[in-house]
């Protein structure tokens, strides 16, 4: 027991006089600074009761965290952050940034040529016959009077068309094949892969060239045919992250928790195997492209007046003396996606890296 006790009458808290005649003042400058700042987020009010010992009561108000620190501001801001952490080392590749940027042109200009050429691609002109490259015509004209560089442009539409249809299919086919095999391993395994082994074989052009004859021409035929030719290299890189996936040890952890074997699969295994898969995409978007141009050069292709980049190239061949722009721009053009392409993946291979 206490050798004296305090009469709520005598006690007081030392020094705290100020404070308590200023907390009102204090708070009305908190909610100014409040509201000048944004939405506030509601203070916390914390209560000092001091009745027990016969006191006094004495309310204070926490500060309001600031706006770019809670909500979705601050998310937004973390969200931007990571975005550009991310892409600095990209956009510090000048040759990484030069290819993005034409890629970027290649698909813009196959989705809306017209923004680039006021020239229609079959627009003929007796007057313009085997004209050079010039400011009015960027790549010259062919022996119709055609605007090329106009051509190539709505060659463009065709071929991302058949390309981004054959990655697709090879990717649904490649995932598919790789996730089974080197999921499940054993016989399964053994029998798929001597498949893939079997049509990694093959040389590419002339599965293509077998598979287009056999289904026919035009731009569907086609994207299957190319599909289905790169669809080992996609089973093969996939099956390869299966196997290094499924030793990992949160992996195992998540089968110990109860976890089933679906759910590992869909929540573990496939997002953890995606990174090369997605750099092998856009590398065989390249040679997809390379492909396709290569069929059409020989006459598979959609067939003409489509303006697509191989029946470009192959035309012109009967001008190489007298008008080689009609042979040599389109294949630089072509060459020019295609390094392009094989550039970005290698840049975000050794970023992965």
């Amino acid at each position: 027991m206490p050798d004296k006790i305090l009469s709520p009458k005598s006690h007081h808290v030392p020094d705290r006089g100020p404070d308590l005649v200023a907390a009102p003042e204090r708070r009305a400058a908190e909610a100014r600074a409040a509201a000048a700042a944004g939405p506030p987020i509601a203070p916390v009010a914390v209560t000092t009761d001091l009745s027990a010992a016969g006191g006094v009561t004495v309310s204070t108000v926490a500060p309001a965290p600031a706006p770019g620190d809670a909500g979705a501001g601050g998310e937004n801001r973390r969200r931007r952050d990571d975005l550009f952490a991310a892409a600095g080392p990209l956009l510090r590749r000048p040759g990484f940034v030069l290819a993005a940027l034409f890629v970027a042109f290649v698909i813009v200009s196959g989705l809306v040529p017209s923004l680039f050429t006021s020239y229609k691609p079959s627009a003929t002109s007796g007057s313009d016959k085997l004209k050079g490259p010039s400011l009015d015509h960027l790549f010259g004209t062919d022996e119709l009077g055609r605007d090329l560089f106009s051509r190539v442009l709505h060659g463009s539409t065709l071929t991302i068309k058949a390309t981004g249809g054959a990655v697709l299919i090879a990717i649904v086919a490649g995932l598919t094949i790789g996730v089974v095999a080197g999921f499940f391993g054993g016989w399964v395994d053994s029998v798929l892969m001597r498949i893939i082994d079997i049509l990694l074989a093959i040389p590419m052009l002339l599965m293509a060239l077998v598979i287009v004859t056999a289904l026919g021409f035009g731009l569907l035929p086609i994207a299957i045919a190319v599909g289905v030719t790169i669809t080992p290299t996609f089973a093969r890189t996939t099956r390869a992250e299966v196997l290094r996936v499924k030793e990992q040890p949160y992996v195992e952890a998540a089968r110990t928790g109860g976890a089933s074997w679906g759910r590992v699969l869909l929540r573990h295994i496939l997002p953890n195997s995606w990174g090369p898969v997605s750099v092998l995409a856009v590398l065989d978007f390249g040679t997809a492209v390379l492909v396709i141009s290569s069929l059409s050069f020989l006459g598979f292709g959609t067939p003409p007046p489509a303006a697509e980049w191989g029946t470009l190239i192959s035309n012109g061949r009967n001008f190489l003396i007298t008008s080689p722009w009609l042979s040599l721009l389109p294949g630089l053009f072509v060459g020019l996606v295609v390094f392009s392409l094989n550039h970005i993946a290698r840049t975000l291979e050794e970023i992965k890296r």
